[in-house]
């Protein structure tokens, strides 16, 4: 109940933030900004947001690659929220985090789009992505324009608390899946945790395989 609570707590306080103590929004820099994203004149982007808003969707695979798989023995599946992410970020991930049940099973057999969020390719692609995408925004990004937008635009200053917000609320989801895998290691657990992204995504590179059960175990574990 503390936890769900605090993050019903945590999803309210993020909005009421954004809309009443956040820089004011110039939306048509956002839409203008968000045009220029989607149909890639990525010239005309500040290399650190462009990576940023790229790195929001790596937070949103790296939630998918667990899950989704966690979605199967939850009383509410993961897929909407999912959808809902796409659109609003974090403040579409909450909502999931706060409904589900701590559950460190998994039954019946894993179909192709679980196996691909199960692999280790799936990890090493968004690792090997990250890496160009932070190499981007070192080298070439104005670091001095992102922090003045940060400041004075609420589009960028709410991506980049969301951001933040991917990575401290992972832990909440970690030992889940770490559980289902056998490898319930402290160690693991909080070198995983700490590190910002880097952690995560090592983790989905390391993990072990996710076991699934026969066709037979799953029907009498659902009956």
């Amino acid at each position: 109940m503390t936890r769900k609570l605090g993050l019903w707590l945590l999803w309210a306080g993020f909005i009421a933030y954004i809309l009443f103590l956040a820089p004011p929004l110039h939306l048509e820099e956002t839409l203008t900004l968000l045009k220029n994203i989607f149909t890639l004149q990525w010239s005309n982007i500040n290399p650190v947001i462009l990576s940023l808003f790229s790195l929001v969707g790596i937070w949103l695979l790296i939630y998918s690659g667990l899950l989704f798989i966690d979605g199967r023995t939850q009383w509410i599946p993961f897929w909407p929220f999912a959808l809902a992410s796409v659109g609003s970020g974090v403040l579409g991930l909450i909502p999931y985090l706060a409904f589900r049940e701590p559950n460190q099973e998994f039954s019946g057999r894993k179909d192709a789009f679980l196996q691909l969020l199960d692999s280790r390719f799936f990890g090493i692609v968004l690792s090997l992505s990250t890496i160009v995408l932070l190499f981007y925004a070192l080298s070439f990004g104005d670091w001095k324009d992102f922090v003045q937008q940060f400041q004075s635009d609420r589009f960028i200053h709410g991506m980049s608390l969301a951001f933040c917000l991917f990575w401290f609320l992972f832990p909440t989801v970690l030992a889940d899946d770490m559980g289902r895998r056998g490898w319930n290691n402290p160690q693991v657990f909080w070198a995983v945790a700490i590190f910002p992204l880097i952690g995560s995504l090592a983790y989905l590179c390391l993990r072990p395989p996710l076991q699934a059960s026969s066709r037979e175990e799953w029907l009498a574990a659902n009956r």
